[in-house]
């Protein structure tokens, strides 16, 4: 079952018996909480980061260095392409 209509979805839910409703509800509850802890894990992460960096105490960096260093990011990312081609 892959439905993205939420009407049948709730059809689906109404003749199910009052257990099974149960477990869906359950189940539904499992992934909110695993969703909520995959987020709360990443603004974690993404907070631990932004004092690593703060804590350099570099000078922000302006639009074109900013640019440079995607760039040669990029070159880099495309030179080991062509090297895993090989």
């Amino acid at each position: 079952m892959n439905t993205r209509d939420p009407q049948a979805l709730i059809e689906k839910l109404k003749s199910l018996p009052p257990q099974r409703m149960a477990e869906v509800e359950d189940f539904v509850d499992f992934l909110r909480t695993r969703e909520n802890e995959a987020r709360d894990t990443a603004a974690d992460r993404l907070g631990e980061a932004m004092a690593k960096l703060a804590a350099l105490d570099f000078p922000p960096m302006s639009e074109d260095e900013v640019q440079a260093e995607i760039d040669a990011a990029r070159r880099e990312l495309q030179e080991r392409r062509g090297a895993d081609r090989r």
